[in-house]
């Protein structure tokens, strides 16, 4: 640890700042103190852009005061009164929730219930009207009024209601997403005679903590900070930041810094007092952001500062703290909220992009197992992406919902000035084929406004280079021979039997007389490809695999036979007691072509443990990659995103991915799959997110461009999950297959999705000239077809009806022996 820096320049500042768990106030006090503001600024601006990037967030809330009595006599406050004369002390039920559901339609998600300090331990006022409410207390009534707004308007209630003991803190747990209470100031003396908190019991900053550290133990997402410019010091504030940042150390639970600065207000005691400086608010703003370092949230009110937004940017704010476009802000009523449009336009202008939260902040949503109570753990989970931010749109994979016009805007936008600088340097490096590292990868998955619109126009430029402007699509049909499966994946919606979920349709075994008439039709349809993939059926061993194989090349020679995830390998060769590179000797001898690389989902085994705990783990869908490639068989590769995981394990797993590529080469195509939940079991148990949103998708598509560069030169995007006007626009983001025509898709139509099963030749090709782009019939294995098989892909008739064995024994309830059902629809 490196002790005693004596040079106050903004590097050495940000070597304080590295020491996190060493730096110690007495260590620092001085040197911050003699530190030059702008080296401060400097420093805390660079801080803040390591884990904040371009975005400046707010949340977008309802301002609900519950009751202005307090027993308090804050000589600066205007929000506290004592009672008056015909006015209620407290909101009733039907008046809360007025406010709360004009906030619910200008599309808030915070409430923040904003209230006295148990005025009833000062007034009979409250007390009498706390009794005819049916309550005892401040805090029981704030208890009912959260959960009646949560339960009315769906919004997320956040509050702020002063000193509380454990057993009250819990309470309000049950029925909010966070909580919060002021530090202000850890100065003693400001509670003293002449002070601004004399006559204000519950101002004592020591009782202030104990609820703080009360919160901590109890696992509460909390919000404090300091207000400034009432009498304390500079040292006193560096003491109130160095005793919240104690607490954090030990519990993580202080999800914000709030730097709010003293504006002296008409009919206080301190109405001539003069207001804070900007220059001291800048050097709270930077300081707080120091001590913290990089990963706390700090914030600043944007009302109470006007006109300066910019400047509380380049002191390292990241958060400009509930704006609420209905209600005034009741605790600073002369200072009213910017509209949204114009805070927007201020951060921009700022260098930064305006996001929305929630009152939980997101690195606290990704972990709501934690922070939240179970009644708005799913809630919130399905409300948000894969950082933990708000969705934005409606649109979601399979749904038919159209792209969201602003992002397909942006992305067209092209280059412009940089929000995050560091974006510039990766993209750079990563067009002249330098691999972006796991965090820089992460950081791609950031970017929003022209940021986006650089990484989609650096993956299309790549694109043009590696693969140039053709359009690649095969002609196959999908055969799933069958959709019993004894393993218990949370995302899938299409397998069946007794130990699955068996949500939809009948459980079915394909007869090898049926595969080979789907060959068959496949064949005089023009295809060159079956791809086959199923569940795994409990009375299936290798022996299975090697008899569908030989089946397909009976039947018809020529055709590809594209077929048996990872999780396929591996249980056939357990069951045909063969090690993997034997078993797959056997598969390629009896006709096998290449592997899909299905079952791979996310390759981390953290999100295996929560979406497929009993499927093969991350090392072994590796591993038998790994062996087909050693042994010329190739494969394609695939990530399902959108359910639980976040960009980290993107990340890891498109680095894995290309770990594996790098040593064998062998995968021919990179295969997106964004997670379709509507019928999804983790879904409908409330266990994940509405799959990526179109954002998401988009930048999946051109960070693995970006990523892969020249080692997997094929990126396909998925009709099927993203219907033609998604398909499109992923092709000018970095795309440059569309993958099959399909012929019989059942997999993604069982998990609820509406774009149907087949796209023919002729619309394929009619979508990718629609784009100025040259559309290629491909095989499997990027080669060009005969023209034979391109003209027999043409005009062609309507499948005939599909023949499904259902396998009674594996169906919950009534079946029968033989009927014809369409796999993945309602039985």
């Amino acid at each position: 640890m490196k002790r005693h820096i004596q040079n106050t320049s903004a590097d050495n500042l940000l070597v304080l700042s590295s020491l996190g768990d060493a730096i110690e106030e007495r260590e620092v006090s001085s040197m911050l103190m003699q530190a030059d503001l702008e080296n401060l600024m400097s420093a805390a601006k660079s801080l803040r852009d390591q884990r904040h990037g371009s975005v400046i967030s707010y949340s977008r809330k309802v301002f609900i005061p519950l009751t202005q009595l307090c027993r308090d006599s804050c000589h600066y406050c205007t929000f506290a009164h004592p009672p008056r004369k015909n006015k209620s002390a407290y909101l009733l039920p039907d008046e809360v929730l007025k406010i709360a559901n004009a906030g619910a339609k200008a599309g808030c998600k915070e409430a923040l219930f904003t209230l006295g300090d148990k005025p009833e331990l000062r007034y009979k006022v409250a007390r009498d009207e706390l009794a005819s409410l049916g309550h005892k207390t401040t805090i029981s009534y704030l208890a009912e009024c959260a959960q009646l707004v949560f339960e009315k308007t769906g919004l997320f209630p956040h509050m702020n209601p002063g000193l509380l003991d454990r057993n009250e803190i819990l309470t309000l747990r049950d029925v909010s997403i966070s909580q919060g209470i002021m530090l202000e100031s850890i100065s003693e003396k400001l509670s003293q005679k002449g002070g601004p908190h004399y006559g204000s019991p519950d101002k004592n900053p020591m009782r202030r903590l104990e609820t703080i550290r009360l919160a901590g133990e109890e696992n509460v997402a909390f919000t404090s900070g300091l207000l400034i410019g009432i009498g304390e010091t500079r040292r006193d504030r560096i003491a109130s930041l160095f005793a919240l940042l104690e607490l954090h150390r030990k519990f993580g639970h202080i999800q914000e810094i709030i730097i709010q600065n003293f504006r002296p207000k008409p009919s206080t005691r301190m109405a001539n007092y003069p207001p804070a400086t900007l220059e001291e608010l800048l050097w709270t703003i930077a300081v707080a952001r120091i001590i913290f370092g990089a990963e706390m949230n700090i914030q600043a009110p944007p009302n109470l500062s006007p006109g300066v937004l910019a400047s509380l940017v380049d002191a390292g704010v990241n958060d400009w703290g509930g704006v609420s476009p209905i209600t005034p802000d009741h605790v600073n009523p002369e200072a009213p909220w910017p509209e949204l449009d114009d805070l927007s336009r201020e951060t921009e202008a700022a260098g930064k992009i305006l996001v929305e939260r929630l009152a939980l902040y997101p690195e606290y949503v990704q972990d709501g197992n934690r922070w939240l109570s179970s009644q708005f753990k799913t809630p919130v989970k399905q409300l948000v992406n894969a950082e933990g931010f708000p969705r934005k749109d409606e649109w979601s994979p399979g749904a038919g919902s159209p792209p969201q016009a602003f992002i397909v805007a942006r992305s067209r936008s092209g280059q412009g000035t940089w929000q995050d600088y560091s974006l510039e340097a990766i993209i750079e490096r990563a067009l002249a084929g330098d691999t972006p590292n796991e965090s820089e990868i992460i950081r791609l998955f950031s970017a929003r406004g022209t940021d986006f619109a650089a990484v989609c126009t650096a993956a299309d430029t790549l694109r043009r280079n590696l693969v140039g402007d053709e359009v690649t699509f095969v002609v196959n049909r999908n055969i799933n021979y069958t959709n019993v499966c004894y393993y218990r994946c949370q995302f899938c919606a299409f397998s069946k039997g007794k130990m699955s979920e068996n949500l939809r349709g009948k459980p079915y075994r394909l007869e090898i007389e049926e595969i080979q008439r789907r060959t068959l039709e496949a064949w005089d349809r023009g295809a060159t490809e079956v791809c086959m993939q199923g569940g795994i059926h409990p009375e299936f061993t290798g022996k299975t695999y090697i008899d569908i194989c030989r089946a397909v090349k009976s039947a018809v020679p020529d055709m590809h036979v594209h077929a048996f995830s990872p999780l396929e390998i591996f249980q056939g060769a357990q069951t045909a007691q063969y090690c993997v590179p034997d078993f797959l000797k056997q598969l390629v001898d009896a006709g096998l072509g290449s592997l899909p690389g299905t079952a791979a989902e996310i390759l981390d085994d953290e999100i295996r443990a929560v979406i497929c705990p009993d499927k093969i783990k991350t090392d072994q869908w590796l591993e038998v990659m790994n062996q087909a490639h050693e042994l010329g068989i190739p494969s394609t590769a695939t990530i399902m995103f959108g359910h639980v995981e976040k960009p980290i394990h993107w990340a890891r797993h498109l680095l894995r991915l290309l770990n594996l590529q790098k040593r064998t080469g062998g995968f021919t195509e990179f295969v997106l799959l964004p997670f379709v939940h509507m019928e999804a079991p983790i879904f409908l148990k409330g266990g994940a997110r509405q799959g990526p949103t179109f954002r998401e998708t988009v930048l999946m598509h051109a960070v693995a461009r970006l990523v892969f560069h020249k080692y997997i030169p094929n990126i396909q995007t998925s009709w099927v999950k993203l219907g033609p006007a998604g398909v499109k626009f992923c092709l000018e983001t970095g795309a440059n297959d569309v993958g099959g025509t399909l012929m019989s898709e059942t997999i993604t139509r069982s998990a609820g999705a509406t774009y149907g099963q087949e796209m023919t030749p002729e619309r394929v090709m009619g979508l990718i000239n629609d784009l100025g782009r040259t559309p290629k019939q491909r095989t499997t294995l990027y080669k060009a077809p005969s023209n034979e098989r391109r003209k027999a892909g043409l005009n062609v008739e309507a499948l005939e009806t599909e023949i499904f064995t259902l396998a009674s024994r594996y169906e919950r309830g009534k079946s029968t022996k033989k009927e014809l059902v369409p796999p993945g629809l309602e039985a």
